[in-house]
């Protein structure tokens, strides 16, 4: 007789492979976390995924019919707070782990008003506004991974914000030709006049010394945010802290190949092999047993 999958066991695989595809770096250092937290960790970045992607991939709705859909997301979220439960087959395993490990709503709900920016917005006139977009769409995945992690200071949710706008800065960074492509730029207008860079030049790719100056710039502020985040990593479970600290030092590696290109955003997404990850990881992993950062508090 043939068995067949309950709905959620079948939920939680759309989300693990939601993960494996999008998210490789993470999905990578993923495997490092007890089971249990692996597992909430898909469900997280599912739904985190999914948000996303309504409006990374619009298909032919406008922008009112993508704000009504965003809108629904966010009634459907709250409700399924309430409710403690969902049949949607991204938030069935997100509201399961939201009851689990106590995460507020508002997290959701920021992150949700982070991607309905990507439709009001498609330039940032300074940095300050730029922060509070990748607080939302970063900062808030951050802090929800901080409460499946646990923690042992509230101190821990600053410097999780801290890692997820370093992440995005990152992200901006390496997707800065397709987001021009999309008719947008995410690097602040004031930065682009500090340094002398027209708009015209990043969409005709015209790569020159004041454009190097500028995302050499912009690496050197997400290169600072790692750092400031690094300290919280001692105040994370155990269990999970080489989990995090594996992540952030492989997704630190694209700043690592944008570097290696000359600061030339137009060459094309980078990205860190596999190989290199395997690399990276063990270095690490090496590096800070001895320092004893990993072992139990």
């Amino acid at each position: 007789m043939t068995k067949h999958k309950s709905p959620f066991h079948l939920s939680h695989d759309y989300v693990k492979n939601i993960t494996a595809m999008y998210a490789r770096s993470f999905y990578f250092a993923s495997q490092f976390f007890p089971k249990h937290k692996r597992k909430a960790t898909y469900a997280l970045y599912g739904f985190a995924r999914y948000t996303d992607n309504l409006v990374d991939n619009p298909r032919n709705r406008d922008r009112e019919e993508l704000l009504r859909e965003i809108d629904h997301l966010r009634w459907e979220v709250e409700t399924a707070y309430r409710r403690k439960e969902s049949e949607h087959p991204v938030l069935k395993p997100f509201i399961q782990i939201v009851d689990a490990f106590s995460i507020p709503i508002e997290y959701p709900l920021d992150l949700i008003k982070g991607v309905a920016m990507d439709i009001a917005h498609t330039r940032y006139q300074h940095f300050e506004d730029l922060y509070i977009y990748c607080y939302r769409v970063a900062g808030t995945i951050g802090l929800m991974m901080t409460h499946i992690i646990g923690y042992s200071h509230r101190d821990a949710f600053e410097y999780a914000e801290k890692l997820g706008v370093a992440m995005q800065l990152t992200n901006i960074l390496r997707d800065l030709k397709e987001d021009k492509d999309r008719g947008k730029i995410y690097l602040p207008m004031s930065e682009l006049k500090k340094y002398n860079v027209p708009e015209e030049d990043i969409f005709q790719e015209r790569f020159s010394e004041n454009i190097k100056a500028l995302v050499q710039a912009t690496a050197q502020d997400a290169h600072r945010y790692y750092d400031e985040a690094y300290p919280g990593i001692l105040l994370l479970d155990d269990d999970s802290r080489f989990a995090i600290y594996a992540a952030s030092r492989i997704y630190r590696g694209i700043l690592t190949q944008i570097e290696t290109n000359g600061y030339n955003p137009f060459h094309g997404r980078v990205s860190v092999s596999l190989n290199e990850k395997i690399s990276i990881t063990l270095r690490e992993y090496f590096k800070y047993r001895k320092n004893r950062l990993f072992r139990k508090s």
